[in-house]
């Protein structure tokens, strides 16, 4: 018996093409459908947010999928990418990237090292995710001080929530083959579950391998002391692979359950012609709920996850730094009874992980992070709509013990008391309106790098330097919002304004360089030996970056909209989105680096039986509201693409073929939001043009 993922509540405006041409497909053969989770937006399960939120499944999922999970939601209104080549980017959320935006997966702790470097990937790969859920705005309340700018949450049925068959158990599945041209990529991924209304179990594993990403323009490769040109992406290279098991077990208020998976990644890292990583992930999770207990809670959640996780940074065939992070995330709701229309859950957190760097690019010491947080969710249900309040007071602890191999590291300990409030309210203005407003207070505790970092960064050319003065980073949030629905055409956009005290900023120290050696300060060079110090060593310079808390404030707005043009046997849409966010150092009057421009684009969208077609283009303005000397300001560009899909029954199995035509122009474009477009000279476009084909087998 076939299984299906429903469309959430809390979906963007914008439709996607195959979910379109899906439509007549399911309707000719009705499958049973999972209960509906929005874990992420509220975990009252409701399906009116005050926050805004995204959030892509199923097939549409499939065809906006890319290589990362920052490429994958990039051009969702208000979400942009860090892009580091096509290997590694994090989503940038209201301009805001890093330790300010949380990666979840399945509602609880995802680790990694992403957010430590823009080269270092997210260890979530798009084929092998179902969902995907981004909250955008301060998301502290519930997930923490690193949810202040934003959450991603990235879901899978690895641990399944719900019974999915009939006493007569079942057996479902789906298969995944992809080719695309502008990497050369080969990619495959197969999952299949089966059970009863007692149990179910749950397997999947991927591949895919990429060649060296084609763009518009030659550019030098270096490799072996050999230069060459090409028009490709020096050392974009990658192979990726991943499994899991998993499964649960349901009783008649609950269930209990739990996943083991594994990743495995190699690729380069582009910024350096030689230099690839090596990256592997174990994660183990256990989850379960217990419901319709009675008394003062209604039901009562867990879940706690362990996860390994290290790479290994080659320089050719050597093996050079080393990076580990290892730890675990515990996480408790209660959802309380209700009292008359108020309704809420409280919950506990504790997070610990252990990090620690070996090499020559060893920039932050070993060091341990430990925190634990109370919070508490209330909303109130009224005639005209409902208001939310919430807070939560966290402990956390950053300690530094040095490293064994390195004499500049000097241990240490910083204990931080975060607390963030949130009050929202959302009104049913008319049949086809709503109105939301959100106001939320929220502090983060600087991360062990952020306090401690001292050594070089050669990915992003810069020399880091931590401040162990750093205090707690608060900001207050504002979000406004309106939405208006009526048949096939909607609208909604929402305007914010965010204020840090005291954002922590990592600025260049002007007229400072640092040697990548060993971090002496501008020594004298030798004037007969240029390069050199006057002892005779090599100098490798690198720019000096410290960090510093700054006044801050980040404002923007954001729009998408769907236009029903022919409604009938065949269905045509216009989809429309935008946005534009301005961020500016309140303290030296300067504009915040890597800031996505004003953006727009439109998508024309045909559903005709199983056949799905689509149109579509988005356009960047140019970025030149970058910080003095405008090293990093960028051009404007237009991106069109295009894409087709086709559903047919084949027995038992429903086939979904598919086509995607990215950059149909072959646009040579820079993304303004990249580190590496902050240089003199920009190290990685945008892709060029590509097509892909792929065949989404499911039964």
């Amino acid at each position: 018996m076939k299984k299906t993922f429903p469309r959430s509540a809390i979906g963007t405006a914008t439709l996607s093409l195959l979910a379109l041409a899906s439509a007549a497909a399911q309707a000719q053969a009705p499958a049973p459908t999972l209960k509906e989770i929005t874990v992420t937006g509220n975990p009252l399960g409701a399906t009116d947010l005050m926050a805004p939120a995204t959030q892509y499944s199923g097939a549409g999922l499939l065809l906006r999928s890319k290589t990362t999970l920052g490429e994958t939601l990039d051009g969702t209104p208000g979400v942009s990418s860090t892009y580091f080549g096509p290997n590694a980017s994090r989503p940038v959320i209201r301009g805001l990237d890093g330790d300010r935006i949380r990666i979840l997966a399945n509602g609880g702790g995802s680790l990694d090292a992403s957010s430590l470097s823009y080269d270092h990937a997210v260890t979530a790969d798009p084929i092998s995710i179902e969902r995907i859920e981004v909250l955008r705005g301060p998301g502290a309340l519930l997930y923490g001080g690193s949810a202040v700018g934003g959450v991603v949450n990235v879901i899978d049925n690895r641990i399944p929530r719900e019974p999915q068959w009939g006493e007569q158990g079942g057996i479902s599945g789906k298969a995944d083959l992809s080719l695309a041209s502008g990497n050369s990529e080969r990619g495959k991924g197969v999952l299949l579950e089966g059970g009863n209304q007692r149990y179910s179990l749950h397997v999947d594993a991927f591949d895919r391998h990429t060649g060296d990403v084609k763009v518009p323009r030659d550019l030098n490769c270096t490799k072996a002391g050999v230069t060459t040109r090409s028009r490709r992406i020096c050392n974009s290279a990658s192979e990726v692979s991943g499994g899991a098991v998993g499964g649960s077990v349901f009783f008649d208020n609950g269930y209990l359950g739990a996943s083991a998976s594994n990743y495995r990644s190699t690729y380069g890292t582009v910024a350096e012609d030689e230099v690839t990583i090596a990256m592997k992930s174990n994660r183990y999770a256990i989850e379960g709920e217990v419901r319709n207990l009675g008394g003062p809670f209604q039901s009562i959640k867990g879940q706690y996850s362990q996860t390994d996780y290290g790479h290994t940074e080659f320089e050719g065939a050597t093996a050079g730094t080393v990076f580990k992070n290892k730890g675990s995330d515990f996480r408790l709701e209660a959802r309380h009874a209700k009292l008359g229309r108020l309704d809420g859950v409280l919950g506990f957190q504790a997070e610990s992980n252990r990090f620690s760097a070996d090499g020559s690019e060893a920039f932050a010491p070993y060091s341990k992070t430990t925190q634990s947080a109370v919070f508490a969710y209330e909303e109130l249900g009224t005639d005209w709509g409902k208001l939310s309040l919430g807070g939560r007071l966290e402990s956390v602890e950053v300690a530094s013990f040095g490293n064994p191999r390195v004499a500049r590291f000097t241990p240490a300990s910083k204990d931080f008391a975060p607390g963030s409030y949130a009050l929202g309210a959302l009104w049913n203005a008319a049949p086809s309106w709503q109105l939301t407003s959100n106001i939320a207070y929220t502090e983060r505790a600087p991360k062990d790098y952020e306090l401690f970092a001292d050594g070089p960064h050669i990915a992003t050319a810069a020399y880091e330097v931590g401040n162990a003065g750093l205090k707690k980073e608060e900001s207050g949030n504002l979000d406004v919002g309106a939405a208006w629905k009526s048949g096939g055409h909607s609208f909604k956009v929402n305007s914010y304004v965010s204020r840090f005290k005291n954002y922590i900023a990592l600025n260049q120290t002007a007229g400072v360089t640092r040697n990548a050696e060993d971090g002496t300060v501008n020594p004298v060079e030798d004037t007969g030996n240029p390069g050199f110090t006057a002892a005779g060593a090599e100098f490798k310079p690198l720019a000096e970056f410290r960090y510093e808390q700054v006044r801050a404030r980040f404002t923007g707005i954001e729009a998408s909209g769907n236009i029903r043009l022919l409604e009938g046997a065949s269905q045509v849409d216009l989809a429309l989105r935008a946005d534009v966010v301005r961020a500016t150092n309140l303290s030296n009057g300067q504009p915040l680096p890597r800031i996505a421009p004003w953006r727009v684009g439109a998508s024309l969208l045909l559903a005709s039986g199983p056949w799905g077609t689509s149109l579509g283009f988005d356009h960047n303005a140019a970025q030149k509201r970058v910080p003095a000397p405008p090293v990093g300001a960028t051009g404007a560009y237009t991106l069109w693409n295009a894409a087709a899909s086709y559903r047919v029954k084949a027995g038992a199995a429903t086939l979904l073929w598919y086509a995607r035509l990215d950059n149909l122009t072959d646009r040579l474009a820079y993304s303004a939001s990249s580190v590496l477009t902050s240089t003199a000279f920009p190290k990685a476009p945008l892709p060029g043009r590509s097509l892909k084909v792929g065949l989404q087998a499911s039964f």
